[in-house]
């Protein structure tokens, strides 16, 4: 039985940051609701209210709801119209689908008037005759009945015609409410034949029938399992066509027990489904006889490589990228290495014999992958490479003159003797100034430096002095 809750309103109410007690409008339709409740106390506010296709018998808890303006609860289970007095803003009434066949509790509405619309189509009240003019008379306020306009000329017919409709009604009230309680009474002597029929399945199913059965299944477990499941299944299917070809009438009692025995058939898979996750095997990873077997359950791409220069060996494997580390679990052995992702086993088998200890593992930032680099246990000794014979007589030429250099050219030394260099604090001399007329300028003099070239050797393979 599913109950309206503070929760199933809150979820309901993301439109208005999931604040109830400020809430105008909530649908709650195809919910599987079975009773009516709490809303007048935590939505005082509501104006529009949706609880079409659910399983609700009766219109209650609405009272004190003053402010609601439209009320749909087609597709339920309601036989009555009543306690909608205290909604006194209320103007549209949706109640298609139902089960009214008591016409005469329309009189409820006469309370609410500021009622406009009202919907009725689809209940067994529709068939009665006279029941449009019995409605229209009753409910002076009403502007529209079924979808259908209701004019002054129809309104006057129905009022000159009103004590003869209805007493008609009553008396086709009285033959519909004494139908229902045969119904209601074969309904509960099929659900209680229903309910023994499940006990005997039952018991059989334990052995209580057999009691060689319980030794037979010890004797036969595997086969045992497989027999009943498949025998289960046939049954199963047989039961679900019988439920279902079975001719029903159209009541609350059956429409009720359809939901019960649909959600009776989904529980069954579920647990179905969670026994055989719980009793899923273990993969095996290593045999009986110690070969270690190539595993990869969580499905991940991979790439081993051997890197001979470093002498180890890389698996790249493509973990999740924003899958969290704390998730993986890395076990690298001699011959093989594990990784857990997730619970889920990835191991393979390795080409060579590698170090456990000097192994390392890292998780890549851009791609998250997950390397992992393992160095041999065995170490190869790589001989030094000899120098290519194969050298240009140009390069020689040049290993030559570099080494000639390095011995000649040792020091770079200058002798003052050989050079001369101008006097800084002679390039301005001192002037003598007579008189008061103007300044006179004399040429500059310049000293010429020379340079001396004597014993100066040229040798090309120095480069220039710049």
């Amino acid at each position: 039985m599913v109950r309206i809750t503070e929760d199933l309103v809150r979820r309901r109410a993301e439109h208005n940051n999931c604040e109830i007690f400020s809430l105008e409008e909530i649908s709650l339709h195809q919910q599987e609701i079975e009773k009516l409740e709490y809303l007048d106390k935590w939505c005082r506010d509501l104006k529009i209210l949706y609880l079409q296709n659910n399983l609700i018998p009766k219109i209650e808890n609405v009272g004190k709801l003053k402010k609601l303006e439209y009320l749909n609860v087609a597709l339920n289970n309601i036989e009555r119209i009543e306690n909608l007095e205290g909604c006194e803003e209320l103007k549209k009434l949706d109640l298609t689908a139902n089960f009214i066949g008591e016409l005469s509790s329309i009189e409820a509405l006469k309370c609410n008037i500021h009622l406009k619309e009202l919907f009725l189509v689809g209940n067994p009240c529709t068939e009665f005759e006279g029941y449009r003019q019995y409605v229209v008379a009753t409910l002076p306020q009403l502007k529209c009945l079924d979808s259908k306009e209701i004019e002054r000329s129809d309104r006057i017919q129905a009022l000159q015609n009103y004590a003869e409709v209805k007493q008609k009604i009553r008396e086709q009230e009285q033959a519909y409410l004494l139908k229902r309680a045969r119904e209601k009474e074969e309904a509960q002597k099929k659900m209680q034949e229903r309910k023994d029929k499940k006990q005997n399945q039952m018991k059989s199913k334990l052995g209580f029938d057999s009691p060689d059965s319980l030794q037979n299944k010890e004797n036969h477990h595997a086969e045992g399992e497989r027999e009943q499941e498949t025998w289960r299944t046939v049954e199963d299917d047989e039961e679900d066509r019988r439920f279902w070809e079975e001719p029903t009438p159209y009541t609350p009692e059956s429409r009720l027990e359809t939901h019960r025995y649909i959600e009776e058939k989904r529980r069954a898979k579920d647990n179905i489904r969670e026994s055989k996750k719980r009793e899923k095997p273990l993969r095996t990873l290593v045999t009986a006889e110690g070969k270690v077997l190539n595993v990869n359950v969580p499905k991940l791409h991979f790439s081993l490589k051997d890197d001979e220069e470093n002498n180890q060996i890389i698996l790249d494997l493509a973990v999740y990228r924003h899958l969290d580390t704390s998730l993986l679990d890395v076990d690298v052995q001699p011959t093989y290495i594990r990784v857990l992702v997730k619970g889920k086993p990835f191991q393979l088998v390795l080409p060579e014999e590698v170090k456990p200890d000097s192994s390392s593992a890292k998780r890549s930032q851009t791609t998250g992958h997950l390397v992992v680099s393992m160095p041999k246990a065995k170490e190869i000794i790589l001989a030094k490479q000899n120098i290519s014979t194969s050298i240009k007589h140009s390069d020689c030429n040049t290993l030559q003159k570099n080494a000639r250099r390095s011995v000649q050219v040792e020091k770079l030394e200058v002798d003052p003797t050989k050079y001369s260099f101008p006097d800084v604090t002679k390039i301005i001399q001192g002037k003598e100034r007579i008189g008061q007329g103007p300044i006179k300028l004399q040429p500059e003099k310049t000293t010429e430096t020379k340079k001396s070239y004597i014993d100066f050797e040229n040798n090309e393979d120095v480069p220039p002095l710049i």
